[in-house]
């Protein structure tokens, strides 16, 4: 409802908008970033009246500092299981199959001297192969949330064709 009464107060223009729950839990509207001890924050876009939900702010920070890659070919349970964490923690990702793409070899090629995956790239971070405890490590130092938030799962890329 209070959502609802402050989009119609906002003007007709386009801009952003931040969500978050207070030290007393009352949501909080306000156009400037959230401050570290916020909860549940949430960047809005809103457009005229209409205010339009985009990623967890916690999720879009780091992404933008720490974008995550993930390297994969037809290496079965290790590839599949990067996925499904990435996919569970709510990680925005980019994927890039070594079968499928010459550009992909050479960027892995290049990052750890052989072709052998998966390969996860966390901002400049890069670990080789798939453990999931040094995976986790890496995603919490980027400041990615240990689950993925409701409403908030990525859609995943789709998992290469064996």
């Amino acid at each position: 409802m209070l959502a609802a009464g402050l989009a119609a107060a906002v003007p007709a223009v386009a801009g952003q908008m931040y969500q978050w729950k207070d030290a007393q839990g009352r949501s909080v509207y306000s156009d400037q970033p959230p401050p570290a001890s916020a909860r549940d924050a949430r960047q809005r876009a809103f457009k005229g009246s209409v205010i339009e939900e985009n990623e967890p702010y916690a999720v879009r920070v780091a992404r933008e500092q720490h974008p995550v890659t993930l390297y994969t070919s037809a290496c079965g349970a290790p590839c599949d299981q990067a996925r499904q964490l990435l996919v569970q923690r709510g990680v925005p990702f980019s994927s890039k199959d070594l079968r499928a793409s010459e550009a992909a070899r050479n960027e892995v090629q290049k990052l750890t001297g052989k072709l052998d995956v998966p390969v996860l790239l966390v901002g400049s971070e890069k670990i080789e192969g798939f453990e999931s405890g040094r995976w986790q490590a890496a995603l919490d130092q980027a400041g990615y949330p240990k689950s993925a938030l409701p409403g908030h799962v990525p859609v995943p890329p789709p998992a290469p064709a064996p």
